[in-house]
């Protein structure tokens, strides 16, 4: 009879665990290129994320001669690697040994990886690791020969919609749809940072309601308060920026949190959806016993 109840007990716990972690906000540290081409800077990143409470981080990878113009990576662009955008676009860039170790650093510490690519190359490359997720960035949301080759892969995948108009996102929604791919949308603003005044936050409930998904929250922003607004307003994701220090060098340092803004973020949110409740009237407990504690209102 013991053991009986002692199964059943875990059996529920079991399904209460599931149904938290599918309610649950999926939270991402995005490392980008944050890491600046150095591995111990992208390690030290992971197990910020992880000590944070994030439930995965991610990177971005792409073919530099895929991407960028021969004429645009001639120009010139000052930077620690050299004075043209090659220089730099290739110094930020990781390789296999890199991404072997990201892979093996992060299983150890037990925390999930993927990466937003930005060429059908860069797609195959990461094939080996085998992420549960994959990312479309904002910048890629009309390269539909990438898009229909992440569609096929059947992971589920985050789409930023940044710079886009709803015609264009439905269009990707369509190839998503079409090749039965799990996906969610993520509200973004691709400025870097955003302002607050530009978050357009209510393009959340938008978003919902025109494609009938779950949607997230990417967000460029200084500070933690828009990310936790968007956390009242029902988002299944939240991708923000980590740095070590936002002094660093990099394009994406300014519109990132430092890993004790990041963990303040998590904590909020996590508060956020303790709080949110089932929107049903209930008097609790507490609340009956302060009330018989009132001398009786007399209304006549």
């Amino acid at each position: 009879m013991l053991f009986s109840c002692k199964i059943n007990f875990l059996q529920s716990a079991e399904r209460w665990l599931k149904t938290y972690k599918e309610m649950s906000i999926f939270i991402i540290g995005e490392i980008g290129i944050n890491h600046n081409g150095d591995i111990n800077l992208a390690k030290k990143l992971i197990k910020g994320a992880k000590e944070a409470g994030a439930d995965a981080v991610k990177f971005q990878k792409r073919t530099i001669e895929l991407v960028y113009t021969k004429e645009s990576l001639k120009s010139f662009r000052e930077s620690p690697w050299g004075s043209t955008l090659e220089d730099q676009k290739k110094g930020l860039e990781l390789g296999r040994e890199e991404y072997d170790e990201i892979n093996r650093f992060c299983n150890d510490n037990d925390i999930k990886w993927f990466a937003s690519c930005w060429d059908v190359e860069s797609l195959k490359f990461l094939k080996k690791y085998n992420c549960t997720y994959n990312k479309i960035a904002s910048a890629m949301l009309t390269n539909y020969e990438l898009i229909n080759e992440v569609a096929k892969e059947k992971k589920h995948t985050f789409i930023s919609t940044g710079m886009h108009t709803l015609k264009e996102i439905g269009k990707v929604v369509n190839i998503f749809k079409e090749n039965k791919c799990p996906y969610e949308l993520m509200h973004t603003v691709s400025t870097y940072p955003m302002k607050v005044e530009d978050a357009n936050l209510n393009m959340i409930k938008t978003l919902k309601e025109t494609f009938k998904c779950k949607v997230g929250y990417s967000g460029h922003e200084i500070g933690r308060s828009i990310s936790v607004a968007a956390a009242v307003l029902g988002i299944s994701s939240l991708e923000r920026h980590i740095t070590l220090n936002r002094a660093f060098y990099g394009s994406d340092q300014a519109a990132s949190l430092e890993i004790g803004g990041f963990k303040l973020t998590i904590n909020y949110i996590r508060e956020v959806e303790k709080s949110m409740g089932s929107g049903k009237k209930i008097i609790l407990d507490e609340e009956k016993k302060i009330r018989k504690k009132l001398a009786p209102i007399n209304n006549k």
